[in-house]
């Protein structure tokens, strides 16, 4: 008799209304929980032996008291947040999804360069206030933008989404250039791979798609930001942390960036004594809520890809 499949999922809100879901739902016995608080995971993953998380962590207590506990399936691509040493001491099979996000990311970065390179924020605001209206010209140049044409776009990270967003950036003619944080990707094929410093005082755009580690943490510090061209925008599709936050505030209010784009923080939710919430000039900077990656498309795939996994792991 085969065990029976009982799956909970810890932060289904996470992914939003997702009209696929049904391929999860139809594997087994399955709860969702919006939210889980730290004190509510052993209570909700005891009487399971799946177990999906988004950002809720697993940890070795949560392990100990759950013995039951045979596959956690990771509704992202970054698995920090399970212990794996404990997972496989115990024999616990962990399952991420990656690439699933690639189209997603890649073009949410270039809608974030362009709202902050075209300055729509800006122009936006000057219709609609009655100043168009009002003028006796035909246009108006308050914000002054450049060509992405015969740039140099500078990537961090050149993985999957680094080498889409560069093919993207080729595209708009731009002379693509990148810095490997893992040492792994130092022949991307077509691209130059230069020394970071070099990276930052040469590129017109720095683009962020390398992970969170302790090699990355705080990469880009007061000292590597003040390497920047006045005239740059960097932005951050990777994760928080390894852009230091005070010092970006710092950079962006003495104008030494242009401007600045981020969909992840230190922090998230963003902490409201956050400096980059007291910008001297609104119009530099540019913070979306962690969706880069959520397009309907992306999140369709994860729920195809984590049902795969669940599948696979039971011989399905």
């Amino acid at each position: 008799m085969k065990k029976p499949i009982k799956i909970a999922f810890l932060d289904a809100v996470t992914i939003g209304d997702v009209d696929n879901l049904s391929l999860i739902k139809s594997l087994g016995e399955f709860t969702s929980f919006d939210y889980t608080m730290p004190e509510q995971r052993i209570e909700r993953i005891k009487k399971h032996n799946v177990v999906i998380t988004n950002k809720v962590v697993i940890d070795r207590e949560v392990m100990d008291k759950c013995p039951q506990l045979e596959l956690i399936c990771v509704a992202a691509t970054g698995m920090n947040n399970v212990d794996l040493t404990s997972a496989a001491e115990k024999g616990i099979t962990v399952k991420n999804v990656a690439g699933y996000s690639t189209e997603s990311v890649a073009q949410c970065t270039f809608s974030m360069l362009f709202f902050l390179l075209h300055g729509s924020a800006y122009y936006n605001e000057y219709v609609q206030s009655g100043q168009y209206a009002a003028s006796l010209v035909f246009n108006h140049l308050g914000h002054t933008y450049w060509e992405l044409n015969n740039k140099i776009f500078g990537i961090i990270g050149m993985g999957t989404i680094g080498r889409r967003v560069a093919k993207i950036a080729e595209a708009f003619g731009a002379n693509v250039v990148y810095y490997s944080t893992s040492g792994k990707n130092l022949h991307a094929a077509g691209y130059q791979h230069i020394p970071l410093a070099d990276l930052l005082k040469r590129s017109d755009v720095v683009s962020i798609h390398c992970p969170l580690t302790d090699k990355t943490r705080n990469l880009l510090d007061e000292k590597h930001l003040r390497l920047m061209k006045p005239s740059a925008y960097l932005l951050n599709m990777g994760r928080g942390g390894i852009v230091d936050e005070p010092a970006l505030a710092r950079a962006l209010d003495e104008n030494t960036i242009a401007g600045a784009g981020l969909d992840v923080l230190t922090a998230e939710p963003i902490q409201a004594d956050n400096p980059l919430l007291k910008i001297k000039n609104k119009y530099k900077i540019f913070i979306t809520p962690h969706i880069a990656w959520a397009s309907r498309e992306a999140r369709r795939l994860l729920v195809e890809r984590i049902a795969k996994n669940i599948c696979a792991y039971f011989g399905m």
